[in-house]
């Protein structure tokens, strides 16, 4: 019996040596597999950022030199693209949910993204001079259908962008569900680093062959990258097609809001009936038509509107750089050292401060998060990023006045010939060094903000309403622009800077910005908690929110149960 014993014991001893050595594979399989798709989304969101900038880049300078827009109208064109790009991720995600299924729509998309960039090079070739054979053959494209060409890959390319981004590359294929704070922070953190630097890449070379080298051909490389996402894509297709979790929808927000107004309205009128919150009145135990989980979630969300609000004028003055601030610097002396730099590259000044702040931020927070006590917040990383850039608009404005006391010289781009400033554009550093400090210290910290406090089925809902308020900043700047020209018969916002007074258009904007700023301030401390305390209050006091994560722990337990091969039918029972 002893000898028997031992042999249980042993038998014991093995079955369990052998379970620990297969769980321990699957968690290396699981792990390289993980590692393997966020490498492959990586991948495509760096070629997609390619192209977007690639097109941005000299946009500006492309509407002007070849289509004959004033420049306020090429701004107002380079603003909106980005806003419909920032957008459209938003329609194509409810597309996918609703009306097609993902897969068929992720090909579509490629296919507008594919037509779009395809076109754009069409706009761009030089009809008027084409040789054949010996003879001089004109081929003359009107304006007018070069234009129409011209607003159709436009919108083509940011369908595809937005279905790129939306299906291919959403928050959630990078599997954030069990991060904290400091590792949410830490990955937007790096995330936004990885992006400016791949857009380094892109206003330092695309924009010089655009500019100086062939710039007839510069809109094949936004064709190419984006030819490369397309081919990524297809090759590891069944892995990165990301496939969310089936949670609360955007329509479904829009309703629980719009049926508490009218609920709330009717009441008031008639029966003055007041609630803990208005949004209560859609509750179906209130007459309104939803379940508490569902108003509750939107609740959670309703809370982050003031964040949101006050993004919007903080984007207006981050898009003043492809509009407002390209201008000047289009209007500037960019010889140095017997060579013309590009317009776009001095957009480098403003990432570069992102590059080398994200390290150090990296080391402060990791200071500021080692405390169990204390739940660290990125509110005032915030606040300092939109009083810079205020200051960086402000600075504008004085650097414009400033360029405007140096006399007029003649300057070569993309071979028209334009009287511009002799001041070196050099002088506009500052402003962009401004907007840089900002951009490193909002974007993450908003986004982190977004995403830790709304319960766990309502992040994918507050991260598109981020990225609508990010995109009505974009259109918000544009009217600016319009409004500007237009109430000033063209003199805050000229065709020609040196006949207007462009720096009371920087002046007016850095002054709303500074009040958008104290306003944000006065608001700060709604989210100046993020200890797990607080965020439990949002995430786990949803009465559906337990019954989910109940089922979910017992269906991982049952499978585990049902997966173990080394469990005896017996055992199992």
């Amino acid at each position: 019996m002893p000898g028997a014993d031992r042999r249980d014991t042993q038998e014991k001893g093995f079955l369990s040596h052998m379970a620990e050595e297969e769980q321990g594979a699957g968690r290396s399989r699981s792990a390289g597999k993980k590692l393997h798709e966020a490498v492959c989304v990586l991948l495509v969101e760096l070629c997609e950022r390619f192209t977007f900038f690639g097109i941005v880049c000299n946009m500006i300078l492309f509407c002007t030199a070849k289509l004959g827009y004033r420049s306020h109208q090429a701004a107002m064109v380079n603003m909106c693209f980005v806003g419909t790009s920032t957008l459209t991720p938003v329609l194509v995600g409810w597309l996918a949910e609703y009306l097609l299924g993902r897969t068929k729509l992720v090909c579509i998309c490629m296919f507008l993204h594919f037509l779009g960039t395809a076109l754009l090079p069409v706009v761009s070739f030089p009809f008027e001079d084409v040789h054949i054979d010996r003879r001089h053959i004109l081929l003359t494209l009107p304006k007018r259908e070069q234009k129409i060409v011209f607003y159709f890959a436009l919108l083509t390319a940011s369908l595809g962008i937005g279905g790129i981004r939306a299906i291919v590359c959403p928050l959630g294929a990078y599997s954030l569900e069990d991060c904290g704070p400091k590792e949410l922070l830490s990955f937007f953190n790096w995330f936004h680093w990885l992006v400016n630097l791949n857009s380094a890449v892109v206003f330092v070379s695309i924009s010089y062959i655009q500019q100086s080298v062939a710039r007839n051909l510069g809109f094949l490389i936004p064709f190419v990258s984006g030819l490369m996402a397309m081919v990524t894509i297809h090759m590891v297709r069944g892995e990165m097609i990301y496939k969310p979790k089936a949670d609360s929808s955007l329509l479904t927000t829009f309703g629980v809001i719009f049926s508490a107004l009218k609920a709330c309205c009717v009441r008031y009128r008639y029966l003055g009936t007041a609630l803990a919150s208005w949004l209560d009145h859609a509750k179906e135990n209130h007459g309104g038509h939803y379940s508490e989980t569902q108003v509750e979630g939107t609740k959670s969300l309703a809370r982050l509107f003031p964040l949101f609000t006050f993004q919007i004028l903080y984007r207006t003055c981050i898009m003043q750089i492809p509009s407002g601030y390209y201008l000047q610097t289009m209007n500037s002396n960019l010889h140095f050292s017997g060579f013309v730099l590009p317009v776009a590259a001095m957009n480098v000044i403003s990432i570069v401060p992102l590059l080398i702040l994200v390290p150090i931020l990296e080391c402060i927070n990791s200071w500021l998060f080692s405390s169990k006590d204390t739940g660290h917040s990125p509110t005032i990383y915030i606040v300092t990023g939109h009083l810079s850039a205020a200051l960086s608009v402000a600075a504008a404005g004085f650097s414009e006045i400033h360029r405007k006391r140096f006399p007029q010289v003649e300057q070569t781009l993309s071979e028209e010939l334009l009287l511009v400033s002799s001041m070196p554009c050099f002088h506009l550093a500052p402003q962009y060094v401004l907007l840089g400090v900002a951009e490193a210290l909002v974007t993450p910290s908003c986004s982190l903000l977004s995403f830790w406090l709304v319960p766990e089925r309502m992040r994918g809902i507050s991260m598109h309403f981020l990225a609508l308020f990010n995109g009505a900043g974009c259109f918000v700047g544009a009217l600016f622009v319009q409004t500007a020209h237009a109430g000033t018969q063209g003199s805050w916002f000229p065709h020609l800077l040196h006949e207007g007074k462009l720096e009371r258009f920087f002046f007016f904007l850095a002054s709303i910005m500074m009040v958008n700023t104290l306003g944000f301030w006065a608001v700060a401390h709604r989210y100046n908690d993020l200890r797990e305390d607080c965020t439990n209050e949002f995430r786990g006091s949803l009465p559906g929110e337990k019954l989910w994560k109940h089922g979910k722990a017992i269906k991982h337990y049952n499978a585990v149960l049902e997966s173990s091969p080394l469990l005896s039918p017996v055992e199992k029972t």
